[in-house]
């Protein structure tokens, strides 16, 4: 009967499938907005969560490579480097700004779910959701990969230098051995105390003889990792063929809660590409992330809310951030009720960032009082289920430009942090498919738009951002990791450099404020104790926070062709010129 109901409820979210040519669901992308050619004056600039990471990019803009192959070889090294964050075998959402024709390409590696899952598959025996942690490292829990072929899509489209060139920086790097930074030797130790360490191929690589987690500056080789490289080298779908293909299989089949994958569902993944999601903001274009992403969409909803309100006038203040937090609230509300992978439902993005709807859900918003029961809008006539939808925030962020002026903002994830501690051919596995509602439907018996389902893809909050001034020329580059919270992440540097006109570090050290389900999480220790005093006095749940974890990084383009960067000080990475 669970196969039987999971195939009914796929079958009756496919049928309202949003690919059609109803104007309705028209998308709004780069041609709908004044975008145009930047003629590039400056060298290139790489920002990215690890220096290894950024010197690799760098490396390759010097031999001649173009922003694309560079992002190959940052996403590699970051593998090694920084595996509690992101990946050869989780996934990416990338925006390229092709500034020599002006279009702006949104390309998909998010990963998809096998053929054998069913909406159950994170339910136990008595239909209740199983224990978020149980679901992270359960063999269930990962999807087929696609980032590597992602950038193999992106690559045949912008690669200036042979494919196998981009990977020579991290196997160097995975052969030679790289120091333990203070990240990863933190988080080795905090997982240690939730199971980490469990599978052998893990403990024999985190931790010492003795069990223990190697300290900071531990010199750590991975030569296995090196020898997948060597094989990514030669084919960028090795990963999803045998003989790698069949180890990653034999480890996501292992207990607890085996998975279903195969080689037949790692033949079919395929990268897709198409059209950024387009929004305006003031007199700037802001391009982002398509479904199955809902930061693109989401950003661009408290932004179009925040539209109403002078927030130059309003500055780094209680209504400022009152503003923000109210925003905050209305967006993630539709977000989580409306967005998921539109190759399956049908997701209402034109209606959710129509002017008038969002000015409609800014009409809801007093400087003097809070929303107290804030709820989903009403764009469109059909009605979904309330999310249930775990967070989890192992993500990394990082941008590019070469000195041609093509332009890459990519997030990229094996979502929990060291995914679902599962590891193979000097590789950890991705967790991606615990971004699903671990529900099918809510309370009230509506469908949840993102329920799993055979090939779907998991709704993502990752939200890489370029943006456009008002001459329609490159203004900077935005995006952040942390789960849910990159969309608030996010949207608070856009403000700080359109509204408040802050440099982009100035941006990124902004405090985070994250507002959804009825709470603010704030960083305490950044944000003036009497703004902090004042949001409560106005009703808000705050919840103080000691520090997020995001890891912004944006480069600027400034009036006269040269690049600002900036680097999130809550993490390890830079920004650098070539």
């Amino acid at each position: 009967m669970k196969a039987l109901s999971g195939l009914i409820f796929s079958a009756a979210l496919i049928l309202t499938a949003c690919k059609s040519d109803n104007p309705s669901t028209k998308v709004l992308t780069p041609n709908d907005f004044p975008i145009t050619k930047t003629t590039a004056t400056a060298p290139g600039m790489v920002a990215a969560a690890n220096p290894h990471a950024v010197e690799a990019g760098l490396e390759i803009l010097r031999e001649g490579g173009s922003a694309v192959d560079a992002a190959i070889a940052v996403q590699t090294v970051l593998g090694l480097v920084e595996p509690q964050s992101s990946g050869i075998a989780g996934g990416a959402f990338m925006i390229v700004y092709d500034n020599q024709t002006g279009d702006v390409w949104f390309y998909n590696g998010r990963e998809t779910a096998p053929a054998g899952v069913t909406p159950e598959m994170f339910l136990d025996e008595t239909g209740n959701p199983i224990r978020y942690f149980e679901g992270i490292t359960s063999g269930r829990a990962t999807g087929v990969p696609g980032v590597m072929i992602m950038l193999d899509l992106a690559h045949k489209d912008y690669g200036k230098i042979n494919w196998a060139k981009s990977f020579e920086p991290a196997i160097n790097l995975a052969e030679n051995g790289f120091e333990v930074s203070p990240r990863l030797a933190g988080l080795i130790k905090r997982a240690a105390g939730f199971g980490f360490g469990r599978q052998e191929t893990v403990k024999n690589y985190f931790f010492d003889q003795d069990g223990n987690p190697h300290e900071i500056g531990f010199l750590r080789d991975n030569p296995a990792y090196a020898e997948t490289l060597k094989s990514l080298q030669k084919n960028p779908r090795a990963l999803l063929e045998p003989p790698i293909a069949n180890q990653i299989i034999a480890v996501t089949q292992e207990e607890p809660l085996p998975g279903t994958m195969t080689l037949a569902d790692m033949a079919a993944y395929h990268a897709q590409k198409e059209k950024a999601l387009c929004g305006t903001y003031r007199d700037y274009t802001l391009c982002g992330a398509q479904p199955p992403s809902s930061g693109g969409i989401a950003v661009l909803s408290i932004l179009g809310q925040l539209e109403s309100f002078d927030m130059a006038e309003l500055g780094n203040s209680l209504s400022g951030w009152h503003a923000f937090a109210e925003a905050s609230f209305q967006a993630y509300a539709d977000r989580d009720q409306y967005v998921a992978d539109d190759d399956f439902v049908t997701v209402p993005t034109h209606e959710m960032l129509d002017k008038d709807y969002m000015k409609s859900r800014a009409a809801n918003i007093s400087m003097d009082s809070i929303i107290s029961d804030v709820q989903a809008g009403n764009p469109v006539a059909f009605t979904r289920g309330k999310d249930a939808t775990p967070d989890s925030p192992g993500t990394s962020h990082f941008t590019i430009i070469d000195k041609t002026g093509l332009t890459v903002s990519m997030t990229t994830t094996v979502e929990s942090v060291f995914g679902s501690q599962r590891m193979v051919g000097g590789f950890m596995l991705n967790n991606q498919l615990t971004d699903f509602s671990f529900k099918t439907h809510d309370d009230s018996g509506n469908p949840i738009a993102n329920a799993p389902a055979p090939g779907k893809r998991p709704r993502s909050s990752m939200a890489p951002m370029i943006a456009f001034g008002p001459d329609g020329r490159l203004a900077f580059t935005t995006g952040s990791p942390g789960g849910s919270s990159i969309i608030a992440y996010t949207a608070k540097t856009i403000i700080g450099m359109v509204d408040w006109g802050l440099s982009p570090q100035e941006a990124i050290e902004l405090p985070n404020v994250i507002a959804r389900n009825g709470s603010i999480r704030l960083e305490e220790n950044k944000l003036d104790a009497d703004i902090i005093t004042g949001l409560e006095t106005l009703g808000h749940k705050v919840v103080r926070s000691k520090g997020e974890i995001s890891g912004l990084h944006i480069i600027k383009r400034n009036p006269d062709g040269s690049y600002t960067g900036g680097a999130d000080p809550r993490r390890e990475g830079i920004a650098k010129s070539e």
